[in-house]
């Protein structure tokens, strides 16, 4: 192949780089959405994902064509998820904000503060529960059928209180990073 053969090949391959990118972004919005994260804060993620330099909100606007205060929820979200960091430094007094490329991190972070939430809201209400039915059962004044039903549901938040002590475990083995210590980097 000539040289002009293969710049017109190289040439015609980079026109269709943003419909390649295009494919990805949605796919990363699909499967976020999977996952209950809205649908176009997902393409959000998707575009800062592919950007090489941080972005404002002005920017992210006018890319994702969103509303002010849609735009701001989302970034709110993926900045709380930390897929999205706010950067120190601002440009013409806007902020600005950078993806974070890792997967691995990603997923660290996204799945790392939803299974905490979940821990924190069931323990919370475990510690709250599981001593008043130990109270029902121990009470005198208990009818029996009524014992019998409290001790039941006993046993299975007991069950539920070993399942959250080892999801916790397993929060925080997610958190150091004990699963993809031998993970390729990105600069690999």
């Amino acid at each position: 192949m000539g040289k002009e053969a293969a710049e017109d090949q190289n040439h015609s391959s980079l026109s269709y780089r943003p419909e390649l990118r295009e494919k990805v972004i949605d796919a990363i919005a699909n499967t976020m959405d999977l996952y209950g994260v809205n649908h176009s804060f997902g393409q959000l993620y998707g575009i800062m994902y592919f950007e090489d330099r941080p972005m404002t909100l002005e920017e992210m606007k006018t890319s994702m064509n969103m509303s002010k205060s849609n735009m701001s929820y989302a970034v709110r979200s993926l900045t709380e998820s930390q897929m999205i960091y706010k950067l120190e430094e601002k440009r013409e007094r806007q902020d600005q904000y950078l993806a974070e490329t890792n997967f691995f991190r990603t997923f660290q972070n996204f799945f790392g503060a939803k299974l905490q939430r979940e821990i924190d809201v069931m323990q919370e209400s475990l510690r709250e529960v599981i001593p008043q039915l130990s109270e029902i059962i121990l009470a005198r004044t208990t009818p029996p059928e009524e014992r019998e039903d409290a001790l039941r549901d006993l046993h299975k938040l007991q069950h539920a209180e070993q399942y959250y002590d080892w999801l916790q475990g397993f929060v925080d083995q997610l958190r150091d990073g004990v699963f993809y210590k031998d993970a390729p980097h990105e600069s690999d």
